[in-house]
């Protein structure tokens, strides 16, 4: 029996998971992510999270087994920016991150059949002033696509970045700091992959 299931399909949630020694399983959580109308990017991120914290519990048959759900989205003013659907949204969205500074939330929840415990990590990220072509041979990397906001900090995408101001790995997609905290709270050993030689 896993001590960890991680209800989500990103290949770099997964990777910072795999970073700090955390055993785990994968169930990605099918829920519907469209925001409430009027609904704050705060309440949007940290209501997705549980959901899809709270999806997995419901379905899987070990439910005192943790669930770890998250949610990523960038955001500037009240707007937020989700995936790019195509080439033109994905170019829209980075001539308006171009020269701004933008904040990337991530919710963290972490629960099983008794509890559930939510954390949020704000992370400031200013970017350069973007040129036009830039942005198009950026998206002909393949990159943009699937990432919140259209780019990948982690990725091709950090030559765009002047500064940050909070978490790298909270932009990446799930902040190490918050993500110890629960894991700490449910039990969950970390670094318990990493074997001494």
């Amino acid at each position: 029996m896993t001590d960890l299931i991680l209800a989500s399909a990103s290949p770099r949630r997964a990777e910072i998971l795999q970073q700090i020694g955390v055993a785990f399983q994968i169930a990605p959580a099918d829920i519907d992510e469209t925001p409430m109308s009027q609904e704050l990017p705060i309440d949007y991120v940290q209501r997705m999270a549980q959901e899809k914290a709270q999806h997995v519990i419901d379905s899987v048959a070990d439910s005192s087994t943790a669930v770890l759900g998250a949610d990523t989205s960038v955001v500037l003013g009240c707007k937020i920016y989700g995936k790019p659907k195509n080439q033109e949204e994905a170019i829209a969205m980075l001539a308006d991150l171009s020269g701004k500074t933008h904040q990337v939330l991530t919710a963290v929840a972490m629960g099983n059949n008794q509890r559930c415990v939510l954390k949020l990590s704000a992370t400031d990220v200013k970017f350069r002033k973007l040129d036009p072509k830039e942005c198009l041979d950026y998206w002909k990397t393949g990159e943009p696509s699937g990432k919140a906001g259209g780019y990948a900090i982690q990725g091709l995408g950090a030559v765009f970045v002047e500064k940050i101001s909070g978490s790298f790995s909270g932009v990446v997609g799930l902040p190490i700091e918050q993500t110890s905290q629960l894991l700490q709270t449910f039990k969950v050993p970390i670094w318990g992959t990493v074997h001494k030689k």
